[in-house]
């Protein structure tokens, strides 16, 4: 069979956990070949971001067409943009594939440190209608959607408003309260909503969870995955890389990437 090859677009992120490099691990860890696009370099460490520096739009560009110009790359995310230059250079280069496409909406962490400038929230616009799926957590569906969340009816009316706005299905993590713990909800334009629940890990080290589902969706759609299937084993991944996550570090440690469906790192 031939490698199924993805292509992550983010942020760097120094200690490993989040951002690219979580997402390479994760492509890694699911068998697929991983490809990269930075726009953006942190500082940071297991304690927080301690500097940002953003590449300019046009490096963005120019990463991107190397790479699909010579690869035939089968899905892509999205990760941290960082300001609407950079989000307009992402929408430019995405808007003439055919491939599945998911946009990690990067403004705010779960624990609501601001990863995005205030400025770039509205061009995100530019970017949800050519996306397959956006992956907001609860922080930002409630900025893209104009709504409040604090009920899980809460979250399916924010589901249907971020619908409106143009992507194919929406997956609104529920990570962020208490009572959605292990609960994620999926609508698709052509289906009715429904809840996921996976286990709810009692583990504080979640850095690069985020990031970490929605690289394990893109790697199953790369694969050929129908959708839906493709966020199950994804969920069940990331299940799998929290039970095993690793307490590096003085901070929130990562989560073991190779040890994602198993002890032994086993998947189907």
């Amino acid at each position: 069979m031939p490698t199924a090859i993805a292509l992550t677009i983010g942020g760097s992120d120094s200690g490993g956990g989040a951002g690219i490099q979580a997402d390479l691990k994760t492509f890694t860890a699911l068998r697929v070949h991983g490809c990269s696009a930075l726009t953006c370099i942190t500082a940071q460490n297991t304690t927080g971001v301690s500097r940002v520096d953003a590449l300019p739009p046009e490096s963005l560009g120019a990463q991107i067409e190397a790479v699909l110009s010579d690869l035939p790359v089968a899905a892509l995310k999205t990760g941290m943009l960082l300001n609407a230059g950079l989000i307009e250079a992402t929408a430019a280069a995405l808007a003439p594939m055919a491939i599945p496409r998911l946009i990690d909406p990067v403004m705010v962490s779960r624990a609501g440190a601001v990863l995005l400038e205030p400025n770039a929230i509205e061009a995100y616009r530019l970017l949800l209608p050519l996306a397959e799926l956006i992956t907001p957590n609860l922080h930002e569906a409630q900025l893209l959607s104009g709504q409040a969340i604090t009920t899980a009816a809460e979250v399916e009316q924010a589901a249907q408003r971020l619908l409106e706005l143009g992507p194919a299905a929406v997956l609104i993590k529920g990570g962020g309260r208490p009572e959605l713990r292990g609960r994620d909800y999926l609508l698709q334009r052509d289906a009715s909503g429904r809840w996921l629940q996976h286990a709810a890990i009692d583990t504080p080290h979640t850095h690069g969870s985020g990031c970490t589902l929605g690289a394990a969706i893109t790697a199953q759609r790369a694969r050929g995955l129908p959708l839906t299937e493709a966020v199950m084993e994804a969920k069940r991944y990331v299940e799998g890389a929290l039970r095993s996550s690793l307490a590096i570090g003085a901070g929130q440690g990562p989560l073991c990437h190779w040890h994602g469906y198993g002890a032994e790192g086993s998947q189907p």
